[in-house]
């Protein structure tokens, strides 16, 4: 049997990212990793409600953007205030796409991960 446990992304600011995500998503520092030779930091983030945790990679070495192909691969977050969230996000000029139809909208982190916002279930 197998359970989620973390989900990484690389980065190339880890600040800037870490900084986004607290804003955008309210997500915390868990734990971090730091080689020793200086040449790549990971960063874990969690909601504080379960165990998942987003892994960011930080890479000292890489200057140029990730491909991240046609954005298809995306984390989803379900927002307790869907409305509270969406207003915050369109207030930091974020989201990126909307699916009225779904009820669902994607924001997008300074990497250009997408991130889909879903409203809880009723």
């Amino acid at each position: 049997m197998f359970k989620f446990n973390h989900y990484n992304i690389n980065v190339l600011n880890l600040e800037k990212s870490i900084e986004f995500y607290k804003k955008a998503l309210g997500l915390e520092k868990v734990r971090e990793k730091f080689s020793k030779d200086g040449s790549y930091k990971i960063v874990y983030l969690g909601d504080g409600k379960s165990n998942f945790s987003l892994e960011l990679t930080w890479l000292r070495d890489r200057k140029e953007k990730y491909n991240l192909g046609d954005e298809e691969f995306h984390l989803a977050l379900t927002a307790d205030d869907f409305e509270k969230a969406y207003e915050l996000h369109k207030n930091m000029g974020i989201i990126i796409f909307e699916n009225p139809q779904m009820g669902i909208y994607f924001i997008g982190d300074p990497d250009g991960y997408w991130i889909e916002i879903i409203p809880p279930k009723k």
